[in-house]
């Protein structure tokens, strides 16, 4: 129960920063430090941070798991091997969907203006 509860709270926070992301750019103005930084620029790092937090401590689990399953059979250190590779590479792919929308995030939504521009459209 606790550890859904604070997979929904981070998922409401980085949504939240999210809707700020896009607030900031539709205002035209950046948050904090003088507009230095961008609530887009916030909102990716967090995003990325908390995939990468999270991830870490997937991997680390899995390696503590594999370990010892090895240490308890170690007959069985092929098997456990590869699938810990294999379940490793999965839980990468996660962080790297992260990297994949905070980059959507800083990169893509404030390329919108210059591409409609040359296109000859008006925003």
């Amino acid at each position: 129960m606790k550890k859904l509860m604070i997979a929904g709270m981070t998922l409401l926070f980085t949504l939240g920063l999210a809707s700020l992301a896009m607030a900031a750019e539709a205002a035209g103005g950046g948050a904090g430090l003088g507009g230095f930084f961008s609530a887009a620029m916030i909102a990716a790092g967090f995003g990325i941070g908390i995939a990468a937090f999270g991830t870490g401590i997937g991997q680390g689990l899995a390696v503590k798991s594999s370990v010892e399953g090895i240490a308890r059979n170690p007959e069985a250190s092929g098997k456990i091997t590869v699938t810990m590779l294999i379940g490793l590479a999965m839980i990468e792919s996660l962080c790297i969907y992260a990297l994949v929308i905070a980059l959507i995030i800083l990169y893509a939504y404030p390329m919108t203006k210059p591409i409609a521009a040359a296109l000859g459209f008006k925003i």
